[in-house]
């Protein structure tokens, strides 16, 4: 596929080992940059803290956002994306084991693409991360950056 990196924002060492295998036994063969808890995302976004000097409107393809995350939870790093202008039309997949609705409606208010809810089932796993993967990395067409948009 290309090689434009997803990030994959997940503090589960498990759940990241399973998207990892996923993506990969769905033959994704982008990069995968992954961070550990809020503050690493966001900071990889805008290129700050421990990613400072990252140009950051080099942006990845896709944000696979878990909601509970320490530091700073998935709804806030989604608010913050979607307040700045560089971010604000990156594609992010709420991908989280919650099923609460209340989560489901703040997400999507919040400018969520999609809401996935990771399945119990290794298999099942695997078959969505691949149709993820399909979705926004071949078919997505995703929007021209902000940037052209300037008045």
């Amino acid at each position: 596929m290309n090689n434009k990196v997803i990030l994959l924002v997940e503090d589960n060492p498990d759940d990241e080992a399973l998207t990892l295998h996923a993506l990969e036994k769905n033959n994704i063969k982008n990069g995968l940059v992954v961070a550990h808890n809020g503050v690493e995302a966001l900071d990889y976004l805008f290129g700050t803290g421990i990613y400072q000097g990252r140009d950051a409107h080099d942006l990845p393809l896709v944000v696979l956002l878990d909601l509970k995350l320490p530091k700073i939870d998935g709804l806030e790093v989604l608010r913050r994306i979607r307040d700045d202008e560089r971010t604000q039309l990156l594609p992010v997949v709420l991908l989280t084991s919650s099923n609460e609705e209340e989560d489901r409606l703040k997400g999507y208010m919040l400018g969520a693409n999609s809401y996935v809810r990771k399945p119990v089932d290794f298999d099942e796993f695997v078959r969505a991360a691949g149709q993820l993967g399909l979705y926004w990395i071949l078919l997505n067409q995703p929007p021209p950056h902000s940037s052209d948009f300037k008045k």
